[in-house]
């Protein structure tokens, strides 16, 4: 049977891999040259505040770097490197997902390139020209909550 090409996501603790991401890298590496993957694309992919705060043992995260990974190996591989990626503990949650066959080539093409339209992060902030609509009024971002719909009271 083929080996199977996967993408893994990692969340990393910045303030253990602050400064020195390269050194961070290297661990994933070892993890997965340890488990017989071959490292196809490696690279950071933004960090930023999370969410919701968030926590990994006994601190609370309120922001994560963001790691992406495209590795071959195969399918029996990945249990074993799913418990060495939870024995990391600059790793605060990783994902890792099957490639389809077809879409390996064009997954790789923009995971290596840094300028890729597809990789650029984009601001959600309030205020921001996507959020506004046609006429400059902004939207609501998400639906009415029940006590501002028009909803009689129960009283």
């Amino acid at each position: 049977m083929p080996a199977n090409v996967y993408e893994c996501m990692f969340l990393l603790d910045p303030t253990k891999v602050a400064g020195d991401v390269h050194a961070a890298a290297q661990q994933l590496h070892g993890i997965l040259e340890k488990n017989k993957s071959e490292i196809l694309a490696s690279r950071p992919w933004d960090e930023r505040r999370l969410a919701y705060p968030m926590r990994h043992g006994n601190v609370s995260h309120k922001k994560g770097l963001y790691y992406l990974t495209y590795f071959r190996t195969d399918s029996q591989n990945l249990a074993n490197i799913e418990h060495d990626f939870s024995l990391n503990e600059s790793i605060l949650r990783s994902l890792t997902l099957k490639i389809d066959a077809k879409l390996v080539d064009t997954m790789l093409t923009l995971a290596r390139d840094e300028h890729a339209l597809a990789l650029q992060v984009t601001s959600d902030e309030p205020g921001d020209d996507a959020a506004a609509g046609a006429d400059g009024e902004d939207r609501p971002r998400r639906p009415r909550r029940h006590e501002d719909a028009d909803i009689p009271d129960k009283d």
